[in-house]
C-alpha cells in the first residue's frame, strides 16, 4: 500500500523542485526589472548628460555635432493609423568624435508634408539605443537603397560609407508639434510580467502538493 505513494512522492520530488526554481528565478528577475524601470524613469526625469565613451545604456543624454542629411536613411517599419512609415535616422558628426547615428524620429514613406534637416551645429538630446543585431528571421536590408530592418549602428554606418561609427546610436526625444520628422516622447520600458509568471509556477507547485496530498488521503483510506 504504501509503495504507490513513495513512488509518487519520489517522481513528484523532482517536477517539484523545478517549479520552485522557476518561481523563485522569476522572483529575482522581478526585482532586477523593477529596479531598471526605477533607474529608466530616474533618468529621464533627470536633465540630459553628456554622451560619454562608452555610454550607459538607456541614458538620458546629449550630444552635438552637425547632421549628414546626404546619408540619412530609413529604419524598420511602424504603422501610425492608416500610414506606412519608417524611422529616419541620420548620421551626427562630431568633432574629434566618431559620427553617432541619431534616430530622428518617424517619418512616412509617402511624404505629404516636408521633413525637417537643421544645418550647421545642433545638439540633440536622446536615449542611447545599444542597437540590435540581426537573427536567422531579420528582414534582409536593402543596403543601396538605404532601408534598413535592423538598428545595427555598425553595418549601417558601413553602408552608409561612415565604418568608423560609433557602435551604438541615440533615438531623440521631443514634444510631438506634428512636423516631421516625429521623435519619441518618452525613453522606452520594458515588459515586467514576471510577477505573473512566478504566481504562475508557485501556484503549479502548491497544484502538484494538493495532487499528492489528495492522492495520500485516498490511499489512506483505501488501506
Amino acid at each position: 500500500m504504501k509503495r504507490p505513494l513513495l513512488v509518487a512522492t519520489l517522481a513528484s520530488l523532482p517536477v517539484l523542485a523545478i517549479l520552485v526554481f522557476l518561481g523563485t528565478w522569476q522572483v529575482q528577475r522581478l526585482a532586477w526589472k523593477n529596479d531598471l524601470i526605477a533607474r529608466i524613469a530616474a533618468s529621464e526625469a533627470a536633465p540630459a548628460a553628456p554622451l560619454r565613451d562608452p555610454p550607459e545604456m538607456l541614458a538620458k543624454v546629449r550630444v552635438a555635432g552637425r547632421f549628414d542629411h546626404g546619408r540619412e536613411a530609413l529604419v524598420g517599419l511602424e504603422v501610425r493609423g492608416p500610414v506606412l512609415g519608417a524611422r529616419l535616422v541620420v548620421p551626427l558628426l562630431r568633432e574629434g568624435a566618431p559620427p553617432v547615428l541619431v534616430d530622428r524620429g518617424w517619418v512616412p514613406l509617402e511624404r505629404s508634408q516636408p521633413i525637417a534637416r537643421p544645418e550647421g551645429e545642433v545638439t540633440v538630446e536622446g536615449w542611447v539605443h545599444p542597437g540590435d543585431r540581426p537573427n536567422p528571421f531579420s528582414a534582409r536590408d536593402d543596403t543601396a537603397g538605404r532601408r534598413f530592418f535592423t538598428f545595427d549602428p555598425p553595418a549601417i554606418g558601413a553602408a552608409l560609407g561612415l565604418p568608423g561609427v560609433a557602435p551604438h546610436a541615440v533615438v531623440a526625444l521631443g514634444p510631438g508639434t506634428g512636423g516631421l520628422p516625429d521623435p519619441a516622447r518618452t525613453l522606452p520600458r520594458p515588459t515586467n510580467n514576471h510577477l505573473g509568471y512566478a504566481i504562475t509556477w508557485y501556484g503549479l507547485a502548491l497544484s502538484l502538493l494538493g495532487v499528492l496530498a489528495a492522492f495520500a488521503l485516498r490511499r489512506r483510506k483505501d488501506a
